[in-house]
């Protein structure tokens, strides 16, 4: 039987490291990580292998050779362009289409009992058995779920939160039958999970899964590379380690000089011919390459560092690692997550900050602080967006250089000469971070469309008239010392999950587009953007009986950006209206919920005194809506949105409503006693925007002050929600107390429970688990119906270690008790 050992990945996340070296050839304890699993095959009679190469191929081949020194024999595969992992292991189809062969990756840690996967493969008599394991974070991997005779019944590839449904994850480690062959076209990209497996299942071929014990590591970014070094020196994996262990848990390679000074705090590896002097501290998870010299007075604790570096006297290295034929020199310091390239100079006293990245043949000079990576900059961060874009603290977490360097990324996605348009709110920190991101664009070769201060609408609509996409900056609602730098797509969205994870994979390679002189971008100021906003609004929503209607209405513009489009829009929809709060504050940028709270006791007050048909008040950014009926009563948010609904459904008769899957299954009943129906999405904005560009959407809305208008955008719009609002309350001659008395009362509870990032994806398994016989919905996180039409939702935040859950009952108490048990679900997860 042969393997296929797949080893053509360019590796970019491990960059500045594989910059020049394929990710195969990276060492893990002095020992390409190649090794470790040519090895593992031998160790299980897999003697016989084919090697799939691509990326710097033929440093792999001079490697590895024939594999005579491994007593192994080795042969090539190699993919002109890069094949997928379904299309390069076609490309080695010739030696394999004689008998079954096992799949399995060059750049990935595992100590898995292959022979008893094969033997698994062979009793079950499939055509694919899939090796799975489970993980902490199912998030970069395929998540798979089995049933009792351990078939594959679903496969789901790089999920996000809320799409988890387990922690088994699929390892790329497969043994195949030849047939295989004949679901892969040949010399075209397939990939086996995403192409292959989906087509197999939809045929009913019989594929299997089995679950490994023992250790699997997919060496993908910098930290799991770490981590990996660690877990051979704690023994963790069964690897074989060169060198004799001189006391626990030290190793030293043959031919090593260790001073008898020096101390040597295990676990840690020093490699073969390396040279530590006197007074070196060298503390666990350290790993010394071959032929490294450690001068006297140095210090390293989890370093990793390649073969062939120098390092000077009292340097101080933690956590870091260095490429080979790396000189680093006297008092320099690198501090944790910091990745230097191989063959650069780290000058005296030199400090690098943590996660910089310094890529190959760089040199940093004497007594420099480097807290930016060389060249083309990121800083590192895990989550690059949140829920707003990319936020943080104003001039702490979010800098002028950061939006430079992220306006340079995004505009490194986009074709030169394209057009972006600029957005901010009214506060100077936005205005400031404007400027850097319009100067960043226009050296990449982008034009400029630059609106300056106007609501989030209105960026968004003027975005989507001819700009490839929009950046907007404003301060992060409620919180006045941060600010979100929100990216726009072409049609005025946010952009999605997919051109997230784009702009992501550029900004952390640090590899930004330029412009040459002649191609640096105009910038172009629009005029009469508020009359082209209004007129457009009132040309595609129905005003029908608003002019003749002798409806009295108070508007609150919170001091923000709103306030700009009312006058003009107001005086052509020939309503009576009173604005308070229309001034810019700079101060406020943004509010306080016990502020806005406030705010709209004082309208419902004045609502009432004036005698209005009703108030609403607009968030700082013109996206958001609230309301108050013309008793002066707050409408909480979750019950503004059913009565929104009940007046659109009631005037349209048909159609279909977008709602995220936490709203109250009240709306149901809404929308089917007026003939409509509800399309329930996910709770990501990009989701509810995509309902809401089809054609027969006729709402939608978050429960949270967000409304979609879909006759005139398909995004939160709270100026186009409030005209839609006033026409239909002029037709439909109700007050809103009326028609939110004659909606059923709904009761949803919810609670956040704390979760640490790495049992995530158990909590999601053991929900899943716990549902036993019950319905599951999956649309966005789990959503567990019990049979008497309860429900409790499971959803993972994104950004934050949090998991939220929602409960629905008959009443509030019922709701409460399915909350507290399956928060004890939840959290024995975590114990």
């Amino acid at each position: 039987m042969k393997a296929v050992v797949m080893a053509g990945g360019e590796g970019t996340r491990l960059r500045p490291m594989t910059s020049s070296m394929p990710k195969p050839l990276l060492p893990v304890a002095n020992r390409p990580i190649m090794e470790h699993v040519l090895r593992l095959l031998k160790r299980h009679g897999l003697n016989e292998t084919v090697v799939t190469v691509q990326f710097l191929a033929s440093l792999v081949k001079n490697y590895f050779g024939d594999g005579e020194e491994l007593g192994m024999e080795l042969t090539y595969a190699n993919e002109e362009k890069p094949l997928g992992t379904a299309g390069s292991v076609k490309n080695a189809e010739e030696a394999l289409k004689d008998d079954t062969f096992l799949v399995i990756s060059g750049d990935a840690l595992t100590d898995f009992d292959l022979t008893d996967l094969i033997a698994f493969h062979k009793e079950k008599g499939g055509l694919v058995t899939v090796c799975l394991t489970r993980v902490p974070n199912p998030l970069e991997f395929g998540i798979t779920i089995v049933d009792e005779n351990g078939q594959v019944e679903r496969f789901l590839e790089k999920p996000t939160w809320g799409q988890v449904f387990s922690d088994t994850v699929n390892t790329g480690i497969y043994v195949m039958e030849p047939e295989v062959f004949d679901y892969v076209q040949a010399d075209t990209s397939v990939d086996w999970s995403g192409d292959v497996f989906p087509q197999l299942m939809k045929e009913g071929k019989p594929i299997y899964g089995y679950i490994a014990e023992g250790y699997w590591e997919d060496v993908g970014t910098h930290e799991s590379y770490v981590k990996a070094q660690a877990d051979v020196l704690e023994r963790k994996v069964d690897v074989e380690l060169d060198g004799f262990e001189i006391s626990p848990g030290v190793w030293v390679a043959e031919g090593a000089e260790v001073h008898p000074d020096a101390v040597l705090r295990g676990p840690l590896y020093i490699g073969d011919y390396a040279k530590v002097e006197a007074d070196v501290e060298i503390r666990e998870h350290t790993v010394v390459g071959s032929n490294v010299v450690v001068k006297t007075g140095a210090f390293l604790h989890k370093a990793v560092v390649h073969d062939n570096v120098y390092i000077g006297q009292h340097s101080n290295l933690r956590g870091c690692v260095v490429g080979k034929n790396t000189d680093i020199m006297r008092a320099a310091r690198i501090e944790d997550g910091a990745v230097i390239g191989d063959e650069c100079l780290v000058g005296e006293e030199s400090i690098i900050q943590g996660n910089v990245r310094v890529y190959p043949f760089k040199t940093i000079e004497a007594g420099a602080f480097v807290n930016t990576s060389v060249i083309w900059e990121s800083r590192g961060q895990a989550h690059l967006f949140g829920a707003r874009g990319v936020s943080g603290i104003l001039n702490v977490e979010i800098t002028p250089e950061l939006a430079v360097r992220l306006a340079g990324a995004y505009a490194t996605t986009l074709k030169k000469g394209a057009t972006v348009t600029t957005a901010r709110d009214h506060s100077r920190g936005a205005r400031a971070l404007k400027r850097a991101v319009i100067s960043a664009l226009q050296a990449s070769a982008i034009d400029v469309r630059d609106l300056e201060n106007v609501p989030l609408p209105v960026a968004r609509q003027q975005t989507a008239r001819g700009s490839a996409g929009g950046i907007m900056i404003r301060t992060s609602p409620g919180v006045p010392d941060s600010v979100d730098i929100m990216f726009i797509d072409e049609r005025g969205a946010d952009l999605s999950q997919a051109q997230q994870r784009k702009l992501d994979r550029v900004y952390a390679r640090q590899e930004y587009r330029r412009a040459f002189p002649g191609e640096i971008g105009d910038l172009h100021f629009p005029s009469s953007v508020f009359d082209s906003y209004t007129g457009s609004l009132l040309r595609n929503v129905d005003i029908a009986g608003i002019a003749d209607s002798g409806l009295k209405v108070v508007v609150d513009a919170s001091n923000g950006s709103a306030g700009l489009v009312l006058p003009s829009l107001l005086g052509r929809l020939g309503v009576d209206a009173l604005t308070i709060n229309p001034g810019l504050d700079e101060a406020r940028p943004t509010e306080s919920a016990e502020t806005r709270r406030a705010g709209l006791v004082r309208l419902g007050e004045i609502v009432s005194s004036a005698r209005a048909a009703f108030g609403v008040r607009f968030d700082p950014v013109g996206e958001r809506l609230s309301l108050v009926d013309e008793l002066g009563r707050i409408i909480e948010d979750d019950r503004a949105l059913l009565v929104m609904l009940d007046l659109v459904a009631a005037e349209r008769r048909s159609g279909r409503v977008a709602l995220p899957v936490t709203t109250t299954r009240v709306a149901e009943q809404v929308a089917a006693y007026h003939g409509t129906q509800v399309e329930w999405t996910t709770t990501s904005p990009d989701d509810l925007t995509r309902v809401g560009r089809e054609e027969t959407t006729i709402f939608g809305g978050d429960g949270r002050g967000g409304f979609i208008v879909p006759e005139f955008s398909s995004v939160f719009d709270g100026t186009a929600a409030f005209v839609r609002l006033i026409g239909l309350v002029a037709r439909t001659q109700l007050t809103l107390s009326q028609i939110d008395a004659r909606i059923p009362r709904a009761h949803v509870l919810r609670r956040d429970l704390a979760t640490p990032w790495a049992v995530k994806g158990l909590v999601m398994r053991r929900v899943v688990e716990a549902a036993g016989d019950r319905s599951v919905d999956t649309t966005d996180g789990v959503r567990v119906v019990e049979a008497d039409g309860r429900w409790i939702m499971v959803l993972p935040d994104r950004a934050e270690a949090v998991t939220h859950l929602w409960a629905e009952g008959p009443d509030d108490a019922s709701a409460q008790a399915l909350l507290d048990e399956w928060s004890a679900v939840v959290e024995s997860a975590g114990e």
